[in-house]
């Protein structure tokens, strides 16, 4: 590696115009020779270059999150997917003595 501390702040500069051009150019190159890769071995796969690039990823939900499979006949706004701790008015909910089937919401 050079020793920079003898260059003055105009090559200093200069430098830096040079390597930041020279990583753009590498970034495009290996960016360039990715996609290349990618359309190859769709096309060995029988794929187009239009179909490789109309595929997207699944979306799903945020991980983990259950679907509500509760809800509370009083406020529906309070839900419970039926995982993890019962909530206060699940708990007050049986605790009268009634049962989840009755609150169970319908899929």
């Amino acid at each position: 590696m050079q020793d920079l501390s003898k260059y003055s702040l105009a090559k200093l500069r200069a430098l830096e115009e040079q390597v930041n051009d020279a990583l753009k150019t590498h970034h495009f190159l290996s960016i360039s020779k990715a996609r290349e890769q990618i359309l190859h071995i769709a096309r060995n796969a029988g794929l187009s270059e239009k179909q490789v690039l109309a595929i997207k990823a699944p979306v799903s939900g945020k991980p983990g999150a259950a679907a509500v499979s509760y809800t509370n006949p009083d406020d529906p706004a309070q839900q419970w997917s039926g995982r993890g701790r019962q909530p206060a008015w699940v708990k007050g909910w049986l605790a009268a003595g009634k049962s989840l089937e009755d609150i169970k919401t319908s899929a």
